[in-house]
C-alpha cells in the first residue's frame, strides 16, 4: 500500500456514547492517515497469501477476517513496507500491545472511526444512503467493489455499508471481556443499520461475510 492510498484525517474531537452507562465522553484525535479504501482481496492476499472470503472478487473487500488476523495484516503490511510495526503479538496467550509510537500500519481506533466517517457532518448519514452505501436493498445479496459509490467529505468511501469495520477497542471489558469493537454497517443490513453512530461486538476470533476492515497509520 502506498501513501496515495491513504487520506490525511484533520486534528480534531469527538463525543463518543457509552449506551450501558448512559454516559458520553470527549476522544480528542490527533491528524492521522486513513486508507481511502476497505481492504481488498487483492490486497489481502498479497500480503497474507491466503482469502477467507465467501462473496471472491479482487476488488471487493475482505471479509471473513477476524480482529486477530487483522492485527497480523497490519503487521505484515508493516514489514512489507519498511515500517516499524504497531503490534506486539503473543499468540499462546493471545495478548495484542500497541508499540508506542509505531510508524507502521493499524487498526483505526473507535474514535477515530466515527469522527473519519462523520467528516464535519452532524448527520449520522454523510449523505443519501443510496448514494453512499451497499446495503440490504441495494447490494444483490453480497458485498460489492469498493470505491464506487459517493465518498464522504474527507474522500473515505464506503465507511457505510458493504462489510463492517473491525476497531482496535475493546468493546466493554467488564461486561464482554476480550470483545472488539466494528464499525459501519454492512451488504445485509438495512439503512437503519448503516450508521456512523452504530456500534457492534464481537470476540477477536469472529469471522462472517459482511465484516473486514481499514487501515490506519499515525503521523510521525
Amino acid at each position: 500500500m502506498n501513501e496515495d492510498w491513504m487520506v490525511t484525517i484533520p486534528k480534531g474531537s469527538i463525543f463518543l456514547r457509552d449506551d450501558r452507562k448512559k454516559e458520553t465522553r470527549l476522544e480528542l484525535i490527533e491528524s492521522f492517515l486513513l486508507s481511502k479504501y476497505l481492504i481488498t482481496q487483492e490486497v489481502y492476499e498479497k500480503i497474507m497469501n491466503e482469502n477467507p472470503s465467501t462473496f471472491v472478487s479482487a476488488d471487493n473487500p475482505v471479509e471473513g477476517v477476524t480482529w486477530y488476523k487483522a492485527i497480523e495484516f497490519c503487521n505484515l503490511l508493516s514489514n512489507a513496507s519498511g515500517l516499524q510495526k504497531c503490534y506486539e503479538i503473543d499468540s499462546v496467550n493471545k495478548v495484542v500491545n500497541l508499540v508506542p509510537g509505531s510508524s507502521g500500519y493499524r487498526l483505526p481506533t473507535d474514535a477515530e472511526w466515527e469522527f473519519s466517517c462523520l467528516s464535519n457532518s452532524s448527520d449520522v448519514q454523510y449523505g443519501p444512503i443510496d448514494k453512499i452505501a451497499w446495503f440490504d436493498e441495494n447490494s444483490n445479496n453480497s458485498t460489492q467493489a469498493v470505491g464506487k459509490k459517493t465518498p464522504n467529505q474527507f474522500g473515505l468511501f464506503d465507511m457505510l455499508g458493504n462489510v463492517w469495520e473491525w476497531c482496535w477497542d475493546v468493546y466493554d471489558p467488564e461486561v464482554y471481556g476480550s470483545y472488539r469493537v466494528f464499525r459501519g454497517g454492512g451488504w445485509a443490513d438495512s439503512s437503519r443499520g448503516c450508521l456512523a453512530t452504530n456500534r457492534r461486538r464481537s470476540h477477536p476470533t469472529y469471522a462472517i461475510d459482511d465484516l473486514g476492515f481499514r487501515v490506519a497509520k499515525a503521523i510521525l
